[in-house]
């Protein structure tokens, strides 16, 4: 598991499953010709996707950021359609680490796309139940109001499988949140209604996390937004806002599905990167 010490916070990526997305979806109208210059396709066209959530330990508390595409959640079809090649290890990744899901004290939750909050249930015999049943979940209020209500495009991606077992753990926010000390959600909209942002905070350092509104190191350029955006002007302001905050201040930058990094640093003019943690291959 890779690991990184952010001065008080440890964070461990966990295996939350591998999808194979269709790269022109996952690049919207960028030319393939563009694109693959930064992120390569399989023959299908499809691109590495990994669902790895984060889990950090802070303050005495076991945090998970995400949960991933969860294990025999799905059909076949939607194994195949999905391209996931694995599903999730994140109950096998937190033993290894010493903690039991029923630790977990929080789960921060940027949205509750299908292959963010698929690992939030599990089966227990004929039932789901809540995979981490102790856990505070944040969530943003849009999101799910959404989630419990999708409208016919989202109802494709908000299952009510991924939310009925867990209603009583759930607190949501408006605008922004302190979920602990140096740890603050930022509802952005964009990729959906309820789209958040997460910052974490330490000793006049930052990483900030952008979630789907940069999936990858690839989607650097604020114009390069995903065709499964539902606002996606939305999300193209976001991220230059956040963007240029990061870059001016020296912050790092993480990702949920980047194949090749967990957290990069860019240049001032964000044209290099100047320091990252590669992800294990």
């Amino acid at each position: 598991m890779d690991k990184f010490q952010f001065h008080d916070m440890s964070f461990t990526w966990l295996k939350g499953g591998m999808t194979y997305m269709d790269g022109g979806a996952m690049f919207g109208v960028v030319p393939k010709p563009l694109w693959e210059k930064k992120y390569p396709a399989n023959e299908k066209n499809q691109i590495e996707l990994p669902t790895d959530p984060m889990f950090i330990q802070y303050k005495g508390k076991n945090i998970l950021m995400e949960s991933g595409v969860g294990f025999g959640k799905m059909t076949e079809k939607q194994l195949r359609n999905f391209g996931i090649t694995y599903q999730s290890q994140v109950e096998d990744d937190l033993t290894s680490h010493g903690v039991l899901t029923e630790e977990i004290d929080i789960v921060i939750m940027t949205h509750m796309h299908f292959d963010h909050a698929c690992g939030l249930t599990k089966w227990q015999g004929e039932e789901l139940v809540s995979t981490f049943p102790n856990a505070t979940i944040y969530v943003s209020e849009v999101e799910w109001n959404e989630m419990r209500n999708p409208n016919f495009r989202s109802s494709n991606t908000y299952w009510k499988e991924n939310w009925e077992p867990i209603q009583s753990q759930v607190v949501t926010f408006t605008d922004t949140i302190e979920v602990v000390e140096g740890i603050d959600m930022i509802h952005t909209g964009g990729h959906s209604d309820g789209h958040s942002i997460v910052l974490f905070k330490q000793n006049g350092d930052t990483i900030i996390h952008l979630a789907d509104i940069m999936p990858t190191h690839a989607h650097q350029n604020p114009l390069w937004v995903l065709a499964y955006d539902d606002y996606p002007m939305t999300s193209v302001f976001a991220k230059e806002k956040w963007l240029n905050e990061g870059l001016q201040n020296n912050y790092w930058f993480s990702f949920y599905h980047d194949a090749f990094y967990r957290l990069v640093k860019w240049s001032q003019d964000g044209k290099e990167i100047v320091d990252a943690v590669k992800r294990t291959r």
